[in-house]
């Protein structure tokens, strides 16, 4: 019988083969090895009943801990261990999946929240310092991530290819699920980009030229999460916005701006590469309140001044015999 790790290695191999992302790799991996390291025993012997147990206890240990896993978390644990059950079915390793009748629950949709006004994304944007080459770059960052909505780790992984300044679209690779989209480049984004790159990263890879990286830190290095998360928080104290800004806030701000500004939510969830639109439409819930007040100052029939309460209606006719009414 095949060991753990060996299993293990095939089944990473395999999330590679077909074109997973890094970070699910990853995120399936850890939790498949933690539950072979807890589950010591021979792979074909374990049944529904043992997978049944096992995920029963990772519920109760997020109800006896309240700092225990989110039921995000808990779908991604689940999820894990029914593709690597999948792919040991489909290797004539097992024979019966123990997890085939086994359903992820459904995760918690919490509404975007500390989403920035558009004031608010004005400051933000104008504190990076223009007469620093490190400012310009900065600036061009911020610009992306309002303008496409782009993920934090889909920015950091483009490259100088993926910006077209001429047709003002940006190329989006092996984004989360490891799809591929192009999404729109706004002109100020293009602007700033086109400053960025024709002027500022040159100087930042003379030491590096092979770089194929679009952003990157002073010595031609690719710019790291964490130094574009700082940057972020940075900006935003400086701009005096008292709420919590993350790249993921400046993502809802973008989404939300749209859909509050009449976007088709189809079009946003295709910019924000959402799987699933009920993804997107939790925009439309966190919106709600705003789209009344839109809809009350908006719609002919709210800005009518004349007091509809007091009218009554008035039916002139008069009931026939069937029920019916004739005028």
């Amino acid at each position: 019988m095949t060991n753990a790790n060996d299993l293990l290695f095939r089944f990473t191999e395999h999330l590679k083969v077909i074109n997973r992302s890094e970070a699910t790799i990853k995120a399936y991996t850890n939790n498949v090895r933690r539950f072979l390291e807890e589950e010591k025993r021979n792979i074909t012997t374990i049944t529904r009943r043992d997978m049944e147990a096992y995920i029963a206890g990772i519920h109760e240990y997020r109800m006896a801990n309240g700092r225990g896993y989110s039921q995000g978390s808990i779908s991604v644990k689940i999820r894990s261990l029914k593709r690597f059950f999948e792919f040991l079915e489909q290797a004539n390793i097992i024979f019966i999946d123990p997890m085939e009748y086994i359903h992820e629950p459904t995760p918690d949709r919490t509404l975007p929240r500390d989403v920035l006004t558009a004031p608010e994304m004005e400051q933000l944007l104008d504190q990076p310092n223009l007469g620093l080459k490190t400012g310009i770059r900065d600036r061009a960052v911020l610009e992306v991530f309002y303008s496409t909505g782009i993920r934090l780790a889909e920015l950091c992984n483009l490259t100088i290819y993926d910006a077209d300044l001429q047709g003002r679209m940006l190329r989006i690779n092996k984004g989360k699920g490891g799809k591929d989209r192009v999404v729109p480049l706004g002109r100020h984004a293009v602007r700033f980009l086109r400053e960025y790159i024709t002027r500022i990263r040159p100087h930042f890879t003379k030491r590096n030229r092979k770089s194929r990286v679009l952003f990157v830190n002073q010595s031609g290095q690719p710019l790291s999460k964490q130094v574009v998360q700082i940057m972020v928080r940075t900006n935003a104290k400086k701009a005096g916005i008292k709420k919590k800004v993350s790249p993921h806030t400046l993502r809802h701000t973008f989404a939300g701006q749209l859909v509050k500004n009449g976007a088709d939510v189809v079009a946003v969830q295709k910019m924000l590469g959402h799987a699933d639109l009920s993804t997107t439409q939790i925009y439309i819930k966190a919106l709600a309140v705003d789209l009344k007040k839109e809809h009350a100052k908006s719609h002919p029939r709210e800005r009518d001044k004349v007091n509809r309460r007091s009218i009554k209606p008035k039916i002139t006719g008069k009931r026939a015999g069937n029920g019916s009414y004739h005028s």
